[in-house]
């Protein structure tokens, strides 16, 4: 096998991450321990900024996988190939992962089958190992290995759901939008808009919210406030960047749409 370069899994420029609570050292301590960790809330709070901002704090390489429900064990360990030179071995993520000491991050867990996700079972208890059962290697992981998962909860059902065996290996941190204060503060670094426009996105966002299970499956995420107030920034009016990154992308029910929009006319 070739030589990894572990450089070009390194975070080089600090993510911006604001924390809302102890999370950061709640994950240092539980990367000291080398335990595994499950990362829970709504889509677009920031849980993938987070694992980032810890892979850079704690300069570890970091191998993510946008899991799916067509990915395969193979996917995840790797397969062989076929090349000029005959049938070769390809590591997959988790196996590079492995080998060199990154933080592994499958985002979204839940949405792979769940014979795929057990692959991960013997590496989130005291053994740390890896089948490569085509290739007829166990590979040992590095000392510095972790593996983090994250889900939104509200997308469960019995057919999209970890199972209690791939749970219970995992420490929990549960995650949601943060305060008013400190999301106005993401969307006017993020966005590169004035505290004032920050705000009023906030708002908007805050009574999407209210509306959770009274038509919408979920509100806006401070990820759309940033992309609508880049829109802001690239010189779009107001409420078109609200109709675009707000309203459009949140639900396809007209009346819903018509409320939104008049959340949106209200500040702006």
């Amino acid at each position: 096998m070739s030589e990894i370069d572990c450089d070009q899994y390194l975070i080089k420029d600090e993510p911006y991450y604001r924390a809302v609570g102890n999370e950061v050292a709640k994950y240092e301590a539980a990367y000291a321990a080398r335990m595994p960790v499950m990362l829970k809330g709504p889509t677009g709070c920031g849980k993938s900024r987070f694992v980032e901002y810890m892979a850079w704090k704690l300069n570890k390489p970091l191998i993510t996988v946008a899991c799916n429900e067509d990915m395969t064990a193979s996917d995840l360990v790797g397969r062989f190939l076929l090349d000029i030179n005959g049938t070769q071995w390809q590591d997959g993520p988790l196996t590079v992962a492995a080998r060199i000491g990154a933080i592994c991050y499958l985002d979204e867990v839940v949405e792979a089958r769940q014979d795929t996700t057990v692959v991960i079972h013997p590496l989130t208890d005291h053994r740390r190992v890896l089948p490569l059962e085509k290739k007829g290697e166990l590979v040992q992981a590095h000392p510095d290995f972790q593996i983090v998962i994250s889900y939104n909860p509200g997308y469960q059902s019995l057919m999209k759901d970890l199972k209690q065996s791939t749970k219970q290996r995992f420490g929990g941190l549960d995650f949601d939008y943060p305060s008013g204060e400190i999301e106005t503060d993401i969307v006017a670094h993020e966005g590169g808009v004035d505290q004032a426009l920050a705000d009023k996105l906030v708002q908007i966002a805050q009574r999407s919210r209210n509306l959770k299970g009274h038509g919408l499956d979920e509100g806006m995420s401070t990820r759309l406030l940033v992309y609508a107030a880049q829109l802001v920034a690239k010189g779009i009016d107001a409420e078109s960047a609200c109709e675009m990154a707000l309203v459009t992308p949140l639900t396809d029910d007209p009346d819903m749409r018509d409320t939104l929009t008049a959340a949106v006319n209200t500040y702006f």
